[in-house]
């Protein structure tokens, strides 16, 4: 167990080429990963500055505390803030432009693919039906 507002975070480099204007430091510190190791919680923060985020695995973030601005693929900007909840899809690039210190918790997750899912889904119901659900970890 972790306190997201407290919790000591570790140096976590933005990519200079990502970089836009200003000059921001990004910590993070995973507080957990799954069995299957498919997906992570983690809390990352950042000082003021602008910068693409390219997105390799599904992400979704709550805000803890600061305030960001996210650019749509439509050119609108998007405030997050605490309490803000956001889902970013693997694949995609973001463009933020932090104005405060922001801190947010983030949940990662591989993206499998459908063929791979259904498989995965289709294992563990098998497993189940089985009785070995809760004798196996998956």
């Amino acid at each position: 167990m972790a306190s997201a507002s407290t919790v000591e975070l570790a140096p976590h480099p933005i990519p200079k080429a990502w970089i836009l204007s200003g000059n921001p430091v990004a910590r993070s510190r995973s507080l957990s990963r799954s069995r299957d190791l498919t997906s992570s919680i983690v809390v990352w923060d950042c000082t003021p500055g602008r910068f693409h985020w390219h997105y390799s695995q599904d992400e979704t973030i709550l805000v803890i505390s600061g305030e960001a601005f996210m650019m749509s693929d439509h050119g609108q900007e998007r405030r997050f803030g605490p309490g803000d909840i956001g889902f970013f899809p693997a694949g995609t690039t973001r463009t933020w432009r932090v104005g405060d210190d922001f801190r947010k918790v983030a949940v990662l997750k591989e993206n499998v693919g459908r063929p791979l899912g259904f498989c995965l889904k289709a294992w563990k119901k098998l497993v189940r039906l089985a009785g070995f659900g809760s004798k196996l970890a998956l």
